[in-house]
């Protein structure tokens, strides 16, 4: 299973790239849109809005991963 590429927080209309297994997004608030780890904002806003996953897909931003605690 292919676990790169974008993913959308569908609570807090928030989407991360995750290009490396530092950590990868779980639970049910997050979706995978795709593995294409360069895609564009509005791009992004595309696959969402095509998708029906949020109700104004023009909301969503990029966030940040979190930091792991050693």
């Amino acid at each position: 299973m292919q676990r790169f590429g974008i993913y959308l927080n569908t609570k807090e209309l928030k989407v991360v790239r995750i290009n490396s297994p530092y950590w990868i997004p779980q639970g049910e608030d997050w979706v995978s849109l795709t593995p294409e780890v360069n895609a564009t904002l509005v791009k992004i806003r595309e696959l969402v809005r095509q998708r029906n996953l949020v109700s104004d897909p023009d909301k969503v931003v990029w966030g940040e991963i979190p930091i792991k605690e050693s």
